[in-house]
């Protein structure tokens, strides 16, 4: 339990100078040696993605653009450009070097295996 800690609440948005930061909606599911991490990132494409984790912080990016045909005169908007930000602090059973990414209409699907639990055996040596 708790392998994974959303760092920071999900506001709606925060206004920046370089137009809102979105903290996507986040589900964390869990069974047997995987975690699977759902976020909802509307608008974003994987090359607008930027994921990294640095020792056990995993941040998720995402610049969003709307998508106005040419040529159309937008009359009522309500999605907005900005940036899709979260952050999540990973516990140690999780292994973070095979993590695996798939966004998929709208929904960004992280699968990330629990690290082998090993233990070692601890040699004395007599004196």
């Amino acid at each position: 339990m708790n392998q994974i800690i959303p760092n920071g609440s999900p506001a709606s948005s925060e206004p920046t100078s370089a137009g809102p930061i979105f903290a996507p909606p986040a589900d964390i599911l869990e069974k047997g040696d995987t975690v699977v991490m759902l976020l909802d990132i509307p608008g974003a494409d994987p090359e607008s993605l930027d994921i990294t984790l640095d020792e056990r912080i995993l941040t998720i990016m995402a610049r969003v653009t709307s998508a106005e045909p040419e040529d159309y005169t937008p009359t009522y908007i309500e999605f907005r450009d900005g940036t899709y930000e979260r952050r999540f602090v990973f516990s140690e059973q999780m292994d973070g070097e095979h993590i695996n990414a798939v966004l998929k209409d709208g929904v960004l699907r992280l699968t990330v295996p629990k690290a082998a639990n090993t233990v070692k055996r601890i040699n004395v040596k007599a004196e």
